[in-house]
Formats: structure tokens, C-alpha cells, sequence
């Protein structure tokens, strides 16, 4: 008989599938996802481009985890992290590109934010973005250059913040990144294992220092605060760093996370190469 897995998170009780959904064999290791608001759930896979063979770089699932297509197979260099956000955009950070590229729901690139294949200009091996509520984005940038950028919503850079370091703001890897209703950016700011928050212009708030090198940030309609790290636990946050809630739903920890809007919470398992996702149960 199959064990039932149940993990308490704040006032909520959540069961627990792994793996989900119908991925077929890819030489691509799941390093993301996100669900539209149509409800479908994009798989970012990533693959070393210099030896592994060729294959997709998203694969797009139904809300109950069936096969929907694939694409992207020339897309990435190094597919990292991916967002959606207005109009259906679709947006992967490609890593090792320096670049980030704006996608419909077919695959098409419609926008890209950085020189690809030139560091600096202005990414250096950005790790994540996310959308603000005025439709502008902010990128983590991320491995080389320990800094966050802030974009319109058409892609011109209004300001950039941050320094590679350990002080208060500054950054040993700016992994994942959301923001908040009121415009606060929340940064999992991972080799120093931390959560910072700042103002949209980039003034720190808060440190917040309970976790071991967080791997994601992602926050719900309330402001809640999900933060997934490599003890591994998923912890739950007030908008203001109170924690509300903690759990350890994975066995060896997400680099990726996302919430559904039905409640579900999607976790992007590189190791091993699955998706864990937790269902709302009552008691």
C-alpha cells in the first residue's frame, strides 16, 4: 500500500505527489517551472549545450500533469530560471548566454533583454527575473556580477543595485527573486544564505538569515513569502520576514518553485529529475 505523505505549512496541510506530471525522456534535467494562467505548467529543462545531445528546452504540461507539447530545441545555451508574466509572456533566463528571452506560449521569441554571448552587457550569468506589478521586471544578475536590475515594461534599464559580498545588500549569488504588491523586491540571496528585501529603487529593508543557501522566492496573492532551500525545507514568511510556517517536503532540495492558483505548490527537483507538487488536504 502507498504511503500517503503529509506536511503541515502555516495553517495549511498539504499531501504530497512526486514525481508529477507526464514528462517524456529528454537529455534535459528540470531546473524550473511555471503555471500560466490558463493553468498550463512550463518545464524548464537544462542541458550542458558543449555534450549533451540535443533536445527541448520547455516542456509545457496540462493542469493534471499530462503531456502538452515541447519546444525550444536551439533555444538556450544554458536555460536557469523561468517566469511568466503579462499578455502570456513566457520569460527563461539563459544563463551561460548572459540573456534573457521573452517567449509566447508556442515558443516564439518576441523580445530578448541582453547581448548574447557578451558578459556585462548587461548580464553576467543572470540566474532569475520577476515581473513587478506595473509590468516592469527585475533580473538577478546572478553568478558574475552580484547585482539586481530593474526594467520597464518595455526593457529599458532604469537602475541597477548591489555588489558581490557579504554586507548587508550585497550579494555571494542572487539566486531567486519576486516582488511584492506593494513594489518590495524579495531576494534569495543564496552563498549567503539569506533572504534580503528592498524598496523598488533598490534601499535594503531587512535581512532575514534563517535558511541554508535558498534556492527561490515566490510569493502568493497575500504576500506570503515561499522560500525554498538546500537543508531542504520550504518555509513560509509574513510580507514583513515573520516565519509563519516550515516544512521539508523534498528529499534533497528545489531549485525551483512556483504556487498554482488552485493552491498547489509546484517544487523543480534537479536532483533528483522530478516535480514534487503539494495538493491542499484537510485534516
Amino acid at each position: 500500500m502507498k504511503t500517503e505523505l503529509r506536511v503541515q505549512l502555516g495553517d495549511r496541510l498539504f499531501g504530497i505527489e512526486r514525481p508529477w506530471g507526464a514528462l517524456p525522456p529528454t537529455p534535459g534535467r528540470i531546473t524550473d517551472l511555471a503555471v500560466d494562467r490558463g493553468g498550463l505548467v512550463h518545464v524548464l529543462l537544462r542541458r550542458d549545450s558543449a555534450v549533451d545531445p540535443a533536445g527541448p528546452c520547455v516542456v509545457t504540461l496540462s493542469a493534471d500533469g499530462a503531456f502538452v507539447r515541447s519546444w525550444g530545441e536551439t533555444l538556450c545555451l544554458d536555460a536557469h530560471k523561468i517566469t511568466t508574466g503579462p499578455d502570456g509572456v513566457i520569460a527563461i533566463v539563459d544563463r551561460d548566454a548572459h540573456r534573457v528571452l521573452f517567449c509566447d506560449a508556442q515558443g516564439q521569441v518576441r523580445q530578448q533583454i541582453g547581448e548574447s554571448h557578451r558578459p556585462g552587457a548587461p548580464f553576467n550569468h543572470p540566474s532569475d527575473i520577476a515581473f513587478a506589478p506595473d509590468g516592469g521586471f527585475y533580473v538577478a544578475d546572478g553568478y558574475g556580477h552580484g547585482r539586481i536590475h530593474r526594467f520597464d515594461r518595455a526593457g529599458s534599464l532604469i537602475a541597477s543595485w548591489g555588489s558581490v559580498g557579504t554586507a548587508p545588500g550585497a550579494f555571494l549569488t542572487p539566486h531567486g527573486i519576486c516582488v511584492l504588491s506593494d513594489g518590495r523586491v524579495i531576494v534569495a540571496d543564496r552563498e549567503n544564505s539569506r533572504v534580503q528585501s528592498f524598496t523598488a529603487d533598490g534601499r535594503l529593508l531587512a535581512v532575514w538569515d534563517a535558511f541554508l543557501r535558498p534556492q527561490d522566492v515566490v510569493a502568493d496573492a497575500d504576500d506570503r513569502i515561499h522560500v525554498c532551500d538546500s537543508i531542504p525545507t520550504l518555509s513560509l514568511l509574513s510580507p514583513d520576514g515573520a516565519l509563519l510556517g516550515r516544512c521539508r517536503p523534498v528529499l534533497n532540495g528545489a531549485h525551483g518553485l512556483w504556487l498554482g492558483a488552485s493552491g498547489d505548490i509546484f517544487l523543480a527537483e534537479t536532483n533528483p529529475n522530478r516535480i514534487t507538487r503539494l495538493f491542499p488536504v484537510t485534516p
